[in-house]
């Protein structure tokens, strides 16, 4: 649960704010992927509270989850031996960041090098059957999904690279995100965030059920992976000992930003997947307490790793000149040569990624007073000040 000691800051000023973009109710929910005992437990840990108005999402779900059950069985018959023998192909890189800082964008421009591969929304969505089943969703299914997501103008789809977060929560693992079905119940799995306090055997599940999905999804693309998920910011110690050779790129923006920004991402999504109607309470304090969890794991694990494995970029910086940062990354990380993928790049940002928007959003004194006192480290360390 929160921290009762956090205020509860003040949610953004709706001044220049658009409207979501419209999620179609014939879309699927994060929980369409799950399987029945996943999707159990989690009903259980909202102790069935659905609202009426969600009731068409909690029948669709349940019968969803047989289909999965079976086509997870199909995938085990069909692919048992390239999963035993499966390898990850080069060094992952994992992006990093507080959800709004960049990671999205960051991800889609490292995904333009076809040397390079990604997770893709529909392996998030379906992790017990993709590589049965992701080529029908593919060709056949990509109606289902809307042009682009309801926070923000990023592009959606079955084929964009996704958080790997999401497989972990279908799977039914402990997830932070396990609040987005029942956001009126506060908070839950906060510890997942750094781990602190979580059983060692519960961390070694966690890590082992994130290893055999990237595993598969090796499988499926047969290139190294980039992966981006905010959530594995203060996980970066963990990460870097069972990935000893896995790098890592780490995304910060102006906290006047993330903060009202963040606000509407956790709206939006209780808006769409919530299970409940969402009152959206406190989402100021979660916010705030999610930051500073994360942060503070974060600054402590990446003293063990090692500056060659690891680098500081900023959002700012990232949008001036797009072209020019991914150079940088390329080569401080020594990833591979970025001359023969600048072309591509270019012709990315100057051409698909033109009309892109962000949203204009704004705090009022009162909340840019109390981040600036939460966060003051991050204001301080990062040149936000």
């Amino acid at each position: 649960m929160s921290d009762p000691s956090v205020p509860a800051a003040k949610t953004a000023n709706k001044t220049g704010e658009r409207p979501y973009h419209q999620y179609p109710f014939y879309s699927p929910r994060f929980w369409h992927g799950m399987l029945p005992m996943a999707w159990l437990g989690l009903l259980r840990q909202g102790r069935c509270r659905v609202h009426p108005t969600r009731w068409t999402v909690l029948i669709g779900v349940s019968f969803a989850t047989l289909f999965n059950l079976l086509f997870a069985g199909i995938q085990k018959l069909c692919f048992f031996r390239r999963q035993r023998n499966a390898e990850l192909h080069g060094a992952p890189v994992f992006i990093i960041g507080h959800w709004r800082s960049g990671t999205t964008l960051l991800h889609e421009l490292m995904v333009r090098d076809e040397r390079l591969s990604s997770p893709s929304t529909f392996q998030c969505f379906a992790p017990s059957h993709f590589l049965a089943t992701e080529w029908f969703f593919r060709r056949f299914a990509n109606w289902l999904l809307p042009g682009k997501r309801p926070m923000d103008d990023m592009a959606a789809g079955w084929d964009r690279p996704q958080e790997d977060e999401f497989a972990l929560l279908t799977l039914g693992l402990p997830s932070p995100y396990r609040r987005i079905a029942f956001p009126n119940d506060g908070p839950i799995d906060l510890d997942y965030l750094s781990f602190d306090g979580v059983a060692e055997q519960d961390v070694n599940r966690w890590l082992k059920t994130l290893r055999r999905f990237l595993l598969n999804v090796s499988i499926a693309t047969g290139r190294p992976l980039v992966i981006k998920s905010p959530t594995h910011t203060g996980r970066i110690a963990y990460l870097a000992k069972e990935f000893p050779d896995a790098k890592f790129i780490h995304i910060t923006r102006d906290p006047r930003a993330l903060y009202p920004s963040t606000c509407r991402l956790w709206k939006s999504l209780d808006e769409v997947q919530a299970l409940q109607k969402p009152n959206h309470d406190n989402i100021g304090a979660y916010v705030i307490e999610c930051f500073e969890r994360m942060y503070a794991a974060f600054h402590e694990g990446r003293k063990t790793v090692s500056e060659d494995r690891l680098i500081d970029i900023r959002y700012e910086d990232l949008i001036a000149d797009p072209v020019e940062m991914l150079r940088m990354i390329y080569t401080t990380l020594h990833l591979s040569d970025f001359d023969s993928v600048e072309p591509i790049i270019k012709q990315w940002v100057e051409i698909e990624h033109k009309g892109y928007q962000t949203n204009q959003l704004q705090l009022d004194s009162d909340a840019d007073a109390e981040i600036h006192s939460h966060w003051e480290t991050y204001f301080k360390r990062y040149g936000y000040e």
